[in-house]
């Protein structure tokens, strides 16, 4: 029997293979980071395990051929296995810059051993506490795929397509009964889609038609592991709802529908804005984006051919599906929305100014006419700790929140705790593109403020406008303050808190705080944030990661976009005529 360790507490842990088929060029490692974020967002811990990219390990095989001739496999081995090392480390550097909480480990790391023949081994032991320990600190552990060390050899490979055995071996090891391995195709067909657009897409498969149905798709190897194991194994392509899932059962077959691609209007393309649309172009089969409203079209270029105009109704010309809100302020922003969503369109922003001032009106709007609210990236950025307040919902509920909530706040007191003016800080945050070019939102609480006006919505659907929120400015704070903290041991942080009360009452505050350095909080550092959200059963929940910058926010606001693509056509889906039963 397998010696099983499990991800103890709140979360659930989800296994994701990420292959060569997916990984053809070093932009694909923003893709794939997308992807995992989805399964961040829904309260996972992740480990995902990668290929090299596509051609990478053929290249390396013919080099050994070329420099060693008949060598050794050993010594084969211990090159062909470089790619995914290189791989393991893009792919965390990619989710960190998207503000994901990642780290890497080689295999040495976590005593991941094989036994067999250099080129084709088979795993047989894992370090399982090495691997989970790091969730403590991680919401995402990035592993090489395809090798493992040896008692031997040293170092060893899994033979062709072994990524998706050490997927299979590591759900086994850390107790998750699912992997899902990302492809090129949605799913396992019964021929040949690109010859055949009609062909039938295996919904289930069982273990054993599944080695058959799916040669050269998945390695035989990782599918008798997961019937040995009963793993769950889900084919799919990255973005999609849909997949085949191999498991113990009959098989079954449906026919695919094509989703038409959303119509988007794009308004805004700053910093966050410009990273949103890098993201779409990136899924022509997806979206279709209007005209790109902005200021100065001139001063903007686009790598997939986006065209740039000044003109609202241009931007929102022919009824697009999807508003995607990126402006500045808060009330033309919102009649805009507001607009959007009187006509029946979905509406994603990242404005929390608009929607703490307007909550009321744009939920009844978006309830009115059957169409989607999402703003994910207002209070956070790439922290999902609204999707936590969503979770918690319908079970304990919330009874607190405090959080380091401002990003570009927390960079400046990061800096001035180095002993930096706030003016110098500002103007350094204003550089990396953290502060915008009147920070007093940042500086004075508003934004913060914003972001608690609309956390004491959500979690406990009581009206408080920003404006009748305390709020304390970094102006307050003298230069040797923040150092001086620091040589308390404690670190200065802007804090912004809200309690429900037993009598239907909410206190909320925001202000500059010297938190001891082993505070929950205390950990935040430059531009992240962190959350403590104490549920009624008095247990805390902690989300931690980048608040602020292009990629965190780019990727909320993405990710928003992708939800309620896959929810469309999901819905699409079910409508559709019943799946049936294969022999």
């Amino acid at each position: 029997m397998t010696k099983v360790h499990s991800l103890e507490g709140k979360h659930r842990l989800c296994v994701l293979k990420f292959g060569s088929s997916v990984l053809e060029r070093q932009e694909d490692y923003r893709t794939a980071a997308q992807e995992v974020y989805r399964h961040v967002r829904e309260g996972e811990k992740i480990v995902a395990v990668v290929s090299a990219l596509a051609g990478e390990t053929d290249a390396l095989l013919e080099q050994a051929g070329a420099v060693g001739g008949e060598a050794p496999p050993a010594l084969v081995a211990r090159l062909a296995r470089v790619g995914e090392l290189r791989s393991a480390a893009l792919m965390a550097l990619a989710l960190c810059r998207m503000g994901v909480r990642a780290c890497a480990l080689d295999p040495h790391e976590m005593g991941l051993e094989a036994e067999g023949d250099p080129l084709d081994s088979n795993l047989c032991s894992l370090d399982a506490a090495a691997v989970l320990d790091r969730f403590a600190d991680h919401e995402v552990v990035v592993v090489p795929g395809f090798t493992a060390g040896h008692a031997r050899h040293g170092v060893v490979t899994l033979g062709r397509g072994g990524t998706d055995l050490s997927a299979v071996f590591f759900a086994a090891r850390l107790g998750s009964k699912r992997v899902r391995l990302l492809k090129d195709v949605d799913g396992v067909y019964a021929e040949d889609p690109a010859k055949n657009p009609r062909a039938e897409r295996y919904g289930a498969l069982g273990y054993e038609a599944a080695a058959e149905a799916s040669a050269g798709l998945i390695q035989p190897k990782a599918i008798f592991a997961a019937a040995a194991e009963d793993i769950v194994v889900e084919i799919a392509a990255i973005g999609h709802h849909e997949a085949t899932v191999i498991a113990a059962g009959p098989a079954r077959k449906e026919v695919p529908l094509p989703w038409p691609p959303l119509k988007v209007a794009l308004l805004g393309c700053g910093a966050v804005g410009a990273g949103v649309l890098s993201y779409l172009e990136q899924r022509p089969d997806l979206f279709r984006v209007n005209p790109v409203l902005v200021r100065h079209p001139d001063r903007h270029s686009s790598e997939g051919g986006a065209v740039f105009t000044t003109d609202l109704s241009e931007a929102l010309a022919g009824d697009p599906d999807l508003v995607i809100e990126l402006l500045c302020g808060a009330d033309r922003p919102a009649d805009i929305m507001l607009g959007a969503l009187r006509r029946g369109a979905h509406v994603v922003t990242a404005n929390k100014a608009a929607v703490a001032r307007h909550y009321d009106a744009l939920h009844a709007a978006a309830e009115a006419a059957g169409a989607s609210l999402a703003y994910s990236a207002a209070v956070g950025g790439a922290v999902p700790v609204l999707e936590l307040l969503e979770r918690l919902r319908p079970g304990p509920g919330v009874v607190a929140i405090e959080g380091v909530m401002n990003g570009t706040a927390n960079y400046l007191l990061s800096r001035m705790g180095e002993g930096w003016s706030l003016e110098d800080a500002v103007a350094k945050a204003q550089e990396l593109g953290f502060a915008e070019a009147d920070p007093a939102a940042d500086v004075d609480g508003h934004d913060a403020a914003d972001k608690l006006s609309i956390l004491v919505r959500e979690a406990f659907g009581v009206a408080l406008p920003p404006g009748r929120i305390f709020k304390q400015s970094l102006r307050d704070v003298g230069r040797g303050d923040a150092a001086a903290a620091l040589a308390r041991g404690q670190v200065l942080k802007q804090v912004a808190r809200c309690r429900f009360g037993r009598d239907g009452s909410v206190r909320a505050e925001v202000r500059i705080e010297a938190l001891p350095a082993s505070h929950p909080l205390a950990a935040a550092r430059n531009e992240e944030n962190s959350f403590l959200v104490t549920d009624r059963d008095g247990v805390p929940h902690a989300v931690h990661g980048k608040g602020a910058g292009r990629w965190p926010s780019a990727a909320a606001v993405f990710a928003d976009v992708m939800d309620l693509q896959r929810a469309l056509a999901s819905a699409g889906s079910a409508a559709a005529a019943p799946a049936r039963l294969s022999a």
